[in-house]
């Protein structure tokens, strides 16, 4: 399967470093944007395939079976409408993969759902924590246990790192938000997900409320405000975003009326040793754990050593320090479910179908995420049962979004 990326930044790297371990993936094509003379020669290095870099989006949809969208959340819709009109127009692709978040909010995410439908293109929503090796695993190994005892009734899940690696991300009225956007977004589909019993849809949880409360905790404080503005060029104290999120997600199992909850909670300010994905869940005597930062193999850096690295994210992803006891992980591709997603989209189109994750999916996390902005926003509680709530999100802004966020979080 020919596959063309639309982005060459650090999402569009990791995955082509997934796609190694993908058999019958190969990168064709690279649009021409930043990075992507660099990445391209990368791929060819790998024998990942071409990666010829193609000067516009038709051209490239009409050498590619399938397009990955690894774009900036703010150019997504209008990425989005050219492969349209490509598709429209004859290209050869049929197949669109989208990194989450599928927008910035509901009427972006709409835009590209219908983009897609009316184009009859098969859809991946890219949400890679779902395919976690550790996460299935943990599923198969208590299932068993499962039929038995009953389903999982609480789970907690979070990820927290230093901060983005792009100005943009840092931006809120070009990301959509802070924190809760760019990571949130993952904390609460993984939640759905471990609390959905196996043998039931990815949508079969009924979302009853969602309560959520924001903070500006650390890049706001002036020291780090200036440094913000210094090293990223963006303004926290005209046009501040969260770097703190919280809340939770509570649904309600259609068939047995039975109540279970998710707890997410997401931060720019974590001070560890780098990226930390950590989830558990709870159910009638039995529970799991999951925490990306134990390792089997961890490395001591003396002072003396630590010129030695020129870059500490060779040890892992958002790592914050280059010396001292660190954990490493030997395939972060792989452990965080980027190779696996890869795999099942590429399976999924072949046999003709959307992945497992499909944009329609995408949407409704897309939904509880702005539920999320709008109970911080509201400082309540919001109820999902309500039609008239539900048709406010459709249209819903999010303040932070808007660039408006200071009244709210300074």
């Amino acid at each position: 399967m020919r596959l063309g990326f639309i982005g060459a930044g650090f999402v569009a790297r990791f995955q082509a470093m997934a796609i190694q371990q993908v058999r019958g993936l190969e990168i064709a094509g690279i649009l021409r944007r930043s990075g992507a003379d660099a990445l391209s020669s990368w791929c060819r290095q790998q024998r990942l395939g071409d990666a010829k870099v193609y000067d516009s989006i038709g051209e490239l949809a009409r050498n590619v079976d399938v397009i990955a969208i690894y774009a900036p959340n703010y150019a997504r819709v209008a990425v989005m409408e050219e492969i349209h009109a490509a598709v429209m127009g004859g290209a050869r692709s049929r197949g669109v993969i989208v990194e989450k978040p599928l927008g910035r909010n509901m009427v972006e995410a709409s835009r590209m759902v219908a983009l897609a439908r009316e184009g009859g293109l098969r859809t991946a929503y890219f949400e890679n924590q779902i395919f976690m090796r550790s996460i299935r695993t943990q599923r198969e190994q208590l299932q068993p246990v499962a039929r038995t005892m009953g389903p999982l009734t609480l789970t907690r899940s979070a990820e927290e790192h230093g901060g983005p690696h792009e100005p943009w991300f840092w931006d809120p009225t070009r990301q959509g938000g802070g924190v809760l956007l760019d990571m949130g977004c993952h904390s609460i589909a993984v939640g759905r997900y471990v609390l959905t019993p196996p043998d039931k849809g990815l949508t079969f949880l009924q979302p009853q409320s969602v309560s959520a409360d924001l903070g500006l905790l650390k890049w706001g404080q002036p020291k780090w405000r200036a440094q913000l503005l210094k090293d990223r060029g963006v303004d926290y104290g005209k046009t501040p975003a969260e770097d703190f999120a919280t809340g939770m997600v509570t649904y309600r199992n259609p068939e047995t009326g039975q109540i279970v909850k998710a707890q997410f909670t997401d931060s720019w300010m974590f001070e560890k040793q780098g990226l930390r994905l950590f989830m558990d869940g709870m159910g009638p005597g039995y529970a799991f754990e999951v925490n990306t930062l134990v390792s089997p193999l961890s490395v001591f850096i003396g002072d003396a050593a630590a010129e030695a690295i020129a870059d500490q994210e060779t040890a892992l992803e958002k790592a914050t320090a280059s010396r001292g006891l660190l954990a490493v992980q030997t395939n972060e591709a792989d452990l965080y479910g980027y190779t696996d997603e890869n795999r099942d989209m590429l399976e999924a189109f072949s046999a003709g179908r959307d992945a497992m994750l499909d944009w329609a999916y995408g949407l409704e996390i897309q939904r509880l995420v702005m539920a999320a902005y709008l109970s911080a926003e509201r400082g309540r509680t919001v109820d999902l049962t309500d039609s008239a709530t539900l048709r406010e999100l459709d249209s819903y802004i999010p303040a932070i979004q808007q660039g408006k966020g200071a009244a709210q979080l300074l």
